[in-house]
């Protein structure tokens, strides 16, 4: 059973920085591209990062230069650095795998203050 955990969330002010950690259980996931994605009061859900199994990164325009993606296969983490957080990056934030079907975790609340 494909479990994902996600933690590190919390409340920031602009600027600051929080490191986000996903835990994935269930099975070996070394071998597929791993995702976060956040969804923001009234707003569709949205892709942030992702990292293939090789370590190939994309990251949305709006994060950046201010976010990174970053995986540890041995674990079986993921886990995404923020910094320079802006208000507009207040959202619940998921980590997300896919193989024959979609995974995801119960999601991390990260909150920045103006």
């Amino acid at each position: 059973q494909v479990q994902l955990v996600e933690s590190g969330g919390g409340l920031v002010q602009a600027g600051g920085s929080l490191r986000l950690s996903c835990a994935a259980s269930g099975r070996d996931f070394s071998r597929n591209a791993m995702a976060w994605y956040r969804q923001a009061p009234g707003k569709q859900r949205e892709a942030v990062a992702t990292i293939t199994s090789s370590g190939y990164t994309n990251y949305a325009d709006s994060v950046k230069g201010r976010f990174t993606i970053s995986r540890d296969n041995a674990k079986n983490m993921v886990f995404l650095q923020m910094s320079s957080l802006k208000p507009e990056d207040t959202a619940v934030y998921y980590c997300r795998f896919a193989a024959t079907a979609i995974y995801w975790g119960q999601g991390t609340q990260v909150t920045v203050s103006s």
